[in-house]
């Protein structure tokens, strides 16, 4: 087997491709796609986002201090690759109309809108941020986790399949393919039948 040797490059391929919302002080919202996101800690509850610093929602963030994580699926790919690609300085993004459109649904404990249609949003508050370069890293505390009914199994879990979940990789969007187990499935004893 032969490499190649490539100079640095961010390619940590698959990642979630999500919609991040902010709220400035007077009540605009924005919302923009974000694909460097990433699970930092689990007590507590902590995730991270990269905003490259000359985008419109970074401002916003930075004096706000909050942000939602919206989840995206199939039903929203459109939608998430548009937001990514024009500005809020320019456009309403929730005032688009037709297959484009996005409902705002009031968070309860920041002042950022969750998206209706999005099947999971996390509602989240700056706690850390690292002056990394092109981009600043938001590193913040899950203060909720809201979960579209509609998507939860028989057990109250959230199902992948239900959901459709996609994820971005190497400027492309994708859904999530078959399960190939569950964590710890490698080393799990086989279940022994029971004798009749």
């Amino acid at each position: 087997m032969s490499r190649q040797f490539w100079k640095p490059s961010n390619m940590l391929y698959p990642i979630p491709a999500v919609l991040v919302t902010c709220c400035d002080e007077e009540g605009n919202a924005n919302v923009m796609t974000a694909a460097w996101t990433g699970t930092v800690c689990s007590d507590p509850v902590m995730l991270s986002v990269s905003i490259r610093t000359n985008r419109y929602s970074h401002d916003i963030v930075e004096r706000t201090g909050e942000f939602v994580v919206c989840l995206t699926n199939r039903r929203l790919a459109k939608v998430t690759d548009y937001v990514g690609v024009r500005s809020g300085r320019d456009i309403d993004k929730f005032a688009l109309e037709g297959e484009l459109h996005l409902t705002k649904e009031k968070a309860r404990f920041v002042g950022a809108p969750l998206i209706e249609e999005s099947p999971v949003c996390l509602e989240c508050k700056v706690r850390h941020v690292l002056r990394l370069g092109t981009h600043d890293m938001y590193v913040a505390e899950v203060l909720s986790t809201d979960i579209d009914d509609q998507y939860l199994d028989e057990n109250g879990r959230l199902d992948l399949a239900k959901a459709d979940l996609i994820t971005y990789s190497h400027g492309e969007y994708y859904t999530l393919g078959k399960m190939l187990g569950k964590f710890g499935y490698s080393v799990k004893k086989p279940r022994r039948k029971k004798k009749r």
